[in-house]
């Protein structure tokens, strides 16, 4: 829905503090570009974003024209990046302090936190207003909805306050399937209640683990992360229990009849190995299986939604073929 995935990061590479600093200073001494701009909207979130609510308009009942499914997908894409410039414009303080972030844009100072706010603020509008004109006003107030959740929920209240800011704040990442499926139907079912839970129970072990390799970074600014407030245990057994819940939730849209054998088997060996690999965190504490752990739980949610799409490729394909 910062380096929320989810939100609504994934975060880039570490950096080393030295190089850090000389790359800050070698942004202050340069105008900004296109490229600062983008990277302000922190695209590899958006990725995830965008595949999500996309995976919710091919899967609802109402076939959108082509032209109108690409125009709700900017929509959430251009939302998406409008919480993120926000983010990053009120996060620029802690940012500069944090080896994963001392990159971003407005913490190098390549864009300047101003200009964040201004791309945010015009994005947002843009993206809520399109959505609402082009699709219908169900999706776009939905879209409103995950914006301001995510930038005065999330961002401006959780985030610095409480170890559940991850919990909490994880429902905008998880709201564009639902938005997805309202563009095309104007408004909402189970299927896409279904893909905003699995999102929503994904979120937590996703962030804590990336937060147990970094949570000097954490601790470091204050952000009261899980493994800052209750210890890396804690952290690991909270881990192990959301990746247990993800077995059954991700199985729930076989259960109500909306995706098939297909689905089942990869969800079963999705969810089996991500369950599997919180295990043996919880089992060994170490930074290594910590990101192997957050890496995997990226791919686990793509391929998880890239099975959805897939199933119901195969399920129309082969209704097609015994029409024929």
């Amino acid at each position: 829905m910062s380096s929320s995935a989810v939100s609504f990061g994934v975060v880039g590479s570490p950096v080393d503090l030295p190089s850090a600093g000389g790359a800050a200073a070698a942004a202050l001494a340069r105008p900004s570009t296109a490229r600062d701009f983008w990277l302000v909207m922190k695209p590899n979130v958006m990725q995830l974003v965008v595949f999500t609510g996309w995976v919710a308009i091919y899967l609802a009942p109402v076939r959108l024209h082509p032209l109108l499914a690409l125009t709700a997908v900017l929509c959430i894409a251009a939302a998406a990046g409008a919480s993120a410039a926000i983010n990053n414009w009120f996060d620029a303080d802690i940012d500069r302090q944090m080896a994963r972030t001392r990159l971003r844009p407005t913490a190098s100072g390549a864009v300047q936190p101003g200009e964040a706010l201004a791309l945010g603020v015009t994005l947002a509008i843009l993206s809520v207003s399109v959505m609402g004109l082009a699709l219908n006003w169900a999706a776009g107030a939905l879209l409103a909805l995950t914006i301001a959740f995510y930038v005065f929920v999330y961002t401006f209240w959780l985030k610095r306050r409480t170890p559940q800011n991850i919990v909490i704040g994880g429902a905008a990442g998880a709201l564009p399937p639902i938005i997805g499926y309202a563009a095309s139907t104007g408004g909402v079912d189970l299927l896409p209640v279904l893909l905003f839970l699995i999102i929503f129970a994904w979120t937590p072990p996703h962030f804590w683990a990336l937060a147990l390799y970094r949570t000097g970074d954490y601790a470091r600014v204050g952000v009261p992360m899980l493994p800052v407030v209750a210890g890396r245990l804690q952290t690991r057994r909270h881990i192990l229990a959301y990746a247990a819940m993800m077995v059954p939730l991700s199985l729930a849209p076989v259960a109500t009849g909306d995706l098939g054998a297909f689905y089942a088997l990869a969800a079963l060996a999705g969810s089996g190995g991500f369950a599997a690999l919180a295990w043996r965190l919880y089992r060994e504490d170490s930074d290594r299986i910590a990101a192997q752990t957050f890496r995997y739980s990226l791919f686990y949610l793509f391929g998880l939604f890239g099975a959805m799409a897939l199933d119901r490729f195969w399920g129309f394909s082969q209704a097609l073929a015994g029409g024929a």
